[in-house]
């Protein structure tokens, strides 16, 4: 879709639904929220996974904004609901009532509803983390407003497109994804001074000190959901044939995997589900010697961020961002091949490199561990959030 496209279908969309934003604000009107907020974040869900993560990350960091968070997706799992349970921070989830297209009118009364509420906060600031319903509401507040977006990956360009012109930061945890928008708006011929409003920000994680590991097996992880993207079975076809070799290897699986393999066809392997106590995953990530993803297209899932930063190797396919943080044989490993059965090959090739040179292995932990004290520290994620929001707010 071209830029002047998405423009057209954003200009009728807005004719078409106007009854009923404005309906909306008029209902907004007759029920104000109780206090005021100086941020209203939108995000999809309290689910397991990066994204969530981060958003609440965000939330704590800028919770003496008393911020008002509301979440618009039915979830699937809600795993991560006690990370947004932050002393100042309220939560509106509207999934019940917005998430059914079999009533998509409630969905555009809410729009106009929150664009009110907004309104009558006092120089508020609008956030989106990978939300789309954080698109429906921009066109419907006032302009003077101030919106800003975090992507994470580029699965709505085409659509996202529409409001250049209307988001006024737009930050980006991954260099790859900001390198793709900005070849998307040199072809698009957008001016430039939009490219101004292009800012990236890395994630962090909270760094422990290093712990050594003294496994006589080699312990494989893998962390993650059962989507297609994350090509769940060819690592259980990897772990299959490091089994059948009788390698001293061994493969445990966090997430909902059961949707995309048969567990069960794996009984040389471990399966946890989704595991939401924190301390937990922490366990299984000190316990573990080797993170292992196979993704078709990926950011930087915040799963390699922990385990650099503890010093583990990151086995991984040579995706989207991953070659910004990974140097093969450097602080992690790289599969290159795109074919998926070649894909199982030279994972299996590298766990064997791994499992018999001990001494480079043990320099790729260290060397994953000081890029981590140097890239992902929690003092810059705060401090660059922190500019974005108070160069905006009232609180300033």
């Amino acid at each position: 879709m071209t830029y002047r496209q998405a423009i057209l279908k954003y200009r009728l969309e807005c004719i078409i639904v106007l009854p009923l934003v404005w309906l909306g604000k008029i209902l907004g009107l007759l029920k104000p929220l109780k206090k005021k907020h100086g941020a209203f974040l939108f995000f999809s869900s309290a689910d397991l996974g990066g994204a969530p993560k981060v958003n609440a990350q965000i939330a704590n960091t800028i919770k003496d904004l008393n911020p008002l968070i509301i979440f618009s997706k039915t979830p699937r799992n809600n795993g991560f609901a006690t990370l947004f349970d932050i002393p100042g921070v309220d939560i509106v989830d509207l999934h019940k009532k917005i998430d059914n297209k079999y009533l998509h009118f409630i969905n555009i009364i809410y729009r106009g509803i929150i664009a009110t509420w907004i309104a009558q906060s006092e120089r508020p600031v609008v956030f989106g983390g990978e939300c789309i319903y954080f698109y429906k509401i921009i066109p419907h507040i006032k302009k003077n407003i101030p919106a800003i977006e975090l992507c994470h990956l580029n699965t709505w360009f085409n659509y996202t497109q529409t409001f250049i012109k209307r988001i006024d930061k737009r930050i980006f945890s991954t260099r790859d994804v900001m390198r793709q928008l900005i070849a998307q708006y040199r072809r698009q011929g957008i001016a430039e001074e939009y490219y101004q409003r292009i800012h990236f920000i890395d994630n962090y994680v909270d760094i422990p000190p290093r712990r050594q590991n003294d496994n006589s097996t080699l312990q494989i992880l893998y962390v993650g959901r059962g989507a297609p993207q994350k090509r769940v079975p060819l690592i259980a076809a990897i772990a299959d044939k490091m089994h059948q070799a009788e390698e001293p290897v061994h493969f445990s699986f966090v997430g909902d995997v059961e949707n995309v393999i048969a567990i069960e066809n794996y009984p040389f392997c471990t399966f946890y589900g989704n595991v939401t106590d924190a301390q937990q995953l922490k366990d299984l990530y000190h316990q573990s010697d080797c993170l292992i993803l196979t993704s078709a297209y990926e950011g930087l899932p915040l799963v390699v961020m922990e385990m650099m930063a503890r010093g583990k190797t990151v086995l991984s396919t040579n995706v989207d961002g991953i070659p910004d943080y990974i140097t093969h044989k450097e602080n992690g490993l790289l599969i290159t091949e795109k074919d998926e059965s070649k894909i199982i090959e030279q994972g299996a090739a590298l766990l064997n490199w791994l499992i018999h040179h001990p001494e480079d292995r043990r320099k790729i932990e260290e060397a994953a561990y000081q890029y981590t004290l140097l890239h992902f520290s929690k003092e810059v994620f705060e401090k660059a959030y922190r500019n974005v929001f108070f160069e905006y707010s009232k609180y300033r």
